[in-house]
């Protein structure tokens, strides 16, 4: 049921081109976020495991990395 006038394919063209830029832009402003939660993320996974390797150091290693679990 597409309209058969140029000017009528042209105006829902046109509505379809605004529907989907917006729909883009709201998509990219996803992204965006997400990176900045994913950097976030990151960097702190990255200092947990710098303060963990620092106690590590200080105190030496882990109890729990050298002990064999009680079923074994």
């Amino acid at each position: 049921m597409s309209p058969s006038d140029p000017s009528d394919r042209l105006a829902l063209l046109e509505e379809k081109l605004a529907f989907l830029e917006r729909a883009v832009n709201e998509l990219s402003d996803v992204v965006t976020r997400q990176q900045k939660d994913l950097d976030r993320a990151t960097d702190r996974h990255q200092r947990l495991l710098d303060k963990l390797a620092a106690m590590e150091s200080d105190f030496g290693p882990s109890a729990t990395a050298e002990e064999k679990p009680p079923h074994y």
